[in-house]
C-alpha cells in the first residue's frame, strides 16, 4: 500500500462526501459538474493554496500538523477519522518496507483474560483481524463451524474480515450485515493507516476486494470506524436470535480484544447463557497464540 497515495484518496474521498451547503458555502444555483466539494473550495476553507492541495491529492507532497489539523476541520472529520488522517500523512514520511512482519502472538496478559472470561464470549484479533485467540464461548457464537484449534497455527487463524465477507455462515449471524460490513472495513481501513508497510494486510484488502464487489464499494468509500462498541442483532443457528454488544479493548501491541455481552435478565441473556453452556461441554478453555504441530483446522 503507497501512503502518499492513500492520503490523497482518502482526502478526495472526504472531499466528495461534503456539499457546499455542509460548509456553509453558497452556489447560487449553479450547476456542478464534481460531487462533492471543489478542491479550490477545499482549499479556501482550510487556508491553503489550490495547487499545494492539488498536491496532497495527487500524493506528491507532505503535510504539516498544523496542515493536517485545518483539513480536518475543513472536511468535519470525527475524532477517529482525524487520528487516521494523521497516521496516513506519518506513512509518507516512512520509508517503505517490504518485509513481512512475524505472526502475531497475544501477550500472557491477553491469554489470561480470555481464559477468565470464561462465560463471556472472547476474541482477541490481530491488526489484519486474524483471530489469535478465542475462549470456548467466543469460538461458539462467531464460528462454531470452524475447527476450534485454528488460532494456534499462524498459517490457519480464521480471518474475521475473510469470514464477514466470505462466509455464508458468519454473514447469516448478522440481521443487519451491512453495518457489521461497514464496522469491519472502517476498521481495516484505520490498520492500512497505522501499518502501510505491511504486505500481508495489503494482501488481505487486495483479495477481499476482488473477491466480494461489497467489500471493494465499502473501501472505496475511505470510511474508518469511528466506535468501539455496537450492538447487533444475531441470528445464532442453535439457539436463535439475540441482541449482542461486542465492545473492543485495544492493546499496546495493536491488537484489540472483542468482548461480547448481553442486557442482564433478558431473552438474548438466556439465549446467550444457553450457548455458553452447551459449549462447556468438551475442548479446552481458550485456543490461543503458542504454535503446535500441523492441524487439521480449516483456513477462513
Amino acid at each position: 500500500m503507497n501512503a502518499r497515495r492513500q492520503l490523497g484518496e482518502f482526502l478526495q474521498a472526504r472531499r466528495s462526501q461534503l456539499r457546499p451547503g455542509d460548509v456553509g458555502l453558497e452556489t447560487y444555483g449553479e450547476r456542478r459538474r464534481v460531487r462533492g466539494l471543489r478542491r479550490e473550495e477545499l482549499a479556501l476553507l482550510a487556508g491553503v493554496s489550490q495547487s499545494y492541495y492539488a498536491r496532497l491529492e495527487q500524493g506528491q507532497s507532505n503535510a504539516s500538523a498544523e496542515v493536517l489539523e485545518a483539513l480536518a476541520q475543513a472536511l468535519r472529520l470525527g475524532e477517529a477519522e482525524r487520528r487516521h488522517l494523521r497516521e496516513l500523512a506519518e506513512g509518507t514520511r516512512r520509508r517503505e518496507r517490504a518485509r513481512r512482519p512475524a505472526p502475531e502472538r497475544v501477550t500472557a496478559a491477553v491469554a489470561q483474560l480470555v481464559a477468565s472470561l470464561g462465560d463471556v464470549p472472547v476474541v482477541a484479533l490481530g491488526r489484519r483481524s486474524d483471530v489469535l485467540a478465542w475462549n470456548r464461548a467466543g469460538h461458539a457464537l462467531y464460528a462454531g463451524h470452524l475447527d476450534p484449534d485454528g488460532p494456534a497455527v499462524p498459517d490457519q487463524r480464521p480471518n474475521m474480515a475473510r469470514l464477514v465477507f466470505l462466509d455464508a455462515h458468519t454473514r447469516d449471524l448478522y440481521a443487519d450485515w451491512p453495518a457489521k460490513a461497514k464496522a469491519v472495513v472502517g476498521a481495516l481501513r484505520l490498520a492500512s493507516g497505522r501499518y502501510p508497510d505491511d504486505p500481508a494486510l495489503a494482501s488481505l484488502i487486495g483479495e477481499l476486494a476482488l473477491r466480494s464487489s461489497e467489500f471493494a464499494s465499502l473501501w472505496a468509500t475511505h470510511r474508518v470506524k469511528t466506535g468501539d462498541a455496537a450492538v447487533y442483532e444475531m441470528r445464532h443457528p442453535l439457539v436463535g436470535g439475540m441482541d449482542v454488544t461486542q465492545q473492543t479493548l485495544h492493546t499496546e501491541q495493536g491488537q484489540c480484544v472483542v468482548v461480547a455481552t448481553t442486557e442482564p435478565d433478558s431473552p438474548s441473556r438466556a439465549a446467550m447463557t444457553l450457548l455458553v453452556h452447551s459449549a462447556a461441554a468438551g475442548g479446552d478453555d481458550v485456543q490461543s497464540a503458542p504454535v503446535r504441530g500441523p492441524s487439521p483446522a480449516r483456513r477462513a
